[in-house]
């Protein structure tokens, strides 16, 4: 067969897969309307259902404000927001579908295949006047609702896709949701790519949740959130969430930077923190948790840059649900750059973190096991952090004579605060088992009581080139171990 042969067949192959419903329909062929007070939900909602039945394709929107409440993804249709064209969400709750009995959502998707949401344009949730006017549903009496702190738990996201495929979220800006401004929950083939998101509508507004997916790329993007930015989360003990990677995205938050295994319910596998940036952040910049009876294992986190932010590592194990044994092994971490602050990193956010259960000192950074159940093979290369220093021994000191006396919290929601004052100011590491530092430099700005390296009851350690600097050190020991074995210095 000659070349030329060869190259037309390919062309011909090339044409069959390309998709026959890759083709544009004007919101207005739909009776759409840009005026922003038009309610236009079921005029959305009939446009993707025709697409969808007519092979396919997307729905463009162009410079306007368009109205509208729940609608539902179907497959082979993706919603092209041009730049000018924002997508408004309605602030009547009414106006809001539950998806599985489980989510209210604007942008609703359940088991649908080849969708998306891209563009330059805008979705605003609207989120502050959307909550509180569920909440005043709620004192009404008709919709029922546990307010917790006289806030709404219940209420709308932006997007929520379940068990979907091949989905792709780019370009789009995601802003004032009324809760978690979007989730992707055992979806498979996920990219987001190039988006801003604005969640600071409300409390415990994530920026991004990506729960129990299989095969996701999140790059690029930009996340200001009141809760954690960018989350993967494992709500069932029947999934795992894998072979997920989180590339050159910036991120701000009342909570934490990039954060997994609050819920880690089955786990997470094959995980990829590649060079992020976290700032003004209140809690940890990378934080990784095994509480729930998951298995966390293969996680690489390289190339991080934390600025102004509370914490910059913590790895934890616990166990939140009576018997269900958690695990966390063979985590890499390298090439890390933090500044930690003396004062609160968010202040000034409308809804900033809560400091009422935080320490008085600052607190190190950690790896805390469990005494039955260590954290394994853990290495820390190439990581300069910066502290501020000035622990106060009066602040519930915990001496190097005590360390028993630091609480075990099994079944504490985890967050680095959890177990108060903490005998390290640079790290501290408990019950682990396989743990490297390799050219480590720890700066305290301030002279501090503590050490700068607590290690109690970690074995096989090997520690080398620690630099630690804290005016006023003398020769107090850089790194103090207690129960701990085969331990290299």
């Amino acid at each position: 067969m000659n070349v030329i042969r060869k190259i037309m067949i390919l062309c011909l192959l090339v044409e069959m897969v390309v998709p026959v419903w890759a083709k544009d329909y004007q919101m207005t062929m739909f009776g759409i309307k840009s005026d922003g007070t038009t309610m236009n939900t079921r005029s959305i909602q009939k446009a993707i259902d025709f697409i969808s039945e007519n092979g396919g394709g997307r729905l463009v929107f162009t410079v306007g404000r368009y109205l509208t409440g729940s609608i539902h993804l179907k497959s082979n249709v993706t919603i092209h927001l041009g730049e000018g064209a924002v997508l408004v969400g309605s602030t009547n709750p009414y106006d809001y579908d539950m998806e599985l009995k489980a989510w209210y959502g604007l942008i609703l998707a359940n088991k649908q295949d080849n969708i998306g949401i891209t563009g330059k344009g805008v979705i605003d949730g609207r989120g502050r006047e959307l909550a509180n006017n569920f909440i005043n549903q709620v004192y009404s009496g008709v919709i029922k609702d546990k307010l917790q702190l006289g806030r709404v738990a219940n209420r709308p996201k932006l997007v929520y896709f379940r068990e979907c495929k091949n989905v792709e979220i780019k370009g789009v800006t995601m802003m004032n949701p009324a809760f978690w401004t979007q989730t992707y929950d055992q979806c498979e083939n996920l990219l987001i790519d190039g988006i801003t998101v604005h969640s600071r509508a409300y409390w415990n507004n994530d920026g991004m949740d990506i729960v129990d997916c299989n095969g996701a790329l999140i790059q690029n993007c930009y996340v200001d959130a009141t809760d954690d930015a960018i989350c993967l989360k494992s709500h069932s003990a029947d999934a795992v969430c894998q072979n997920i990677e989180v590339r050159n995205n910036t991120a701000c938050s009342s909570a934490s930077g990039i954060k997994f295994g609050t819920a880690s319910t089955g786990g997470f596998k094959n995980i990829k923190i590649i060079n992020n940036t976290v700032f003004d952040t209140f809690r940890s910049a990378i934080t990784i948790q095994a509480v729930d009876g998951g298995q966390v294992e293969n996680v690489v986190v390289d190339s991080l840059r934390s600025i102004n932010t509370g914490n910059p590592i913590y790895l934890v194990v616990g166990e939140r649900r009576e018997g269900r044994r958690s695990r966390m092994d063979n985590v890499h971490i390298s090439n890390v750059y933090a500044e930690v602050p003396a004062t609160k990193p968010d202040a000034g956010y409308d809804y900033e973190g809560p400091t009422e259960d935080n320490p008085r000192n600052v607190s190190p950074s950690g790896i805390v096991g469990l005494q039955d159940n260590k954290i394994t093979n853990v290495s820390i290369e190439n990581v300069e952090i910066v502290y501020p220093g000035g622990g106060n021994p009066l602040y519930a000191k915990v001496g190097l004579n005590e360390l028993d006396k630091v609480p075990e919290m099994p079944k504490a929601y985890p967050e680095f605060s959890q177990h108060k004052e903490l005998p390290a100011w640079g790290f501290y590491v408990r019950h682990a088992d396989g743990v490297t530092f390799r050219n480590v430099k720890l700066t305290a700005l301030k002279k501090d009581y503590r050490p700068a390296i607590v290690l109690d009851d970690v074995h096989n350690g090997t520690f080398t080139k620690i630099k630690v600097v804290e005016p006023s050190a003398g020769k107090k020991e850089k790194i103090h171990a207690y129960k701990s074995t085969k331990i290299k210095k």
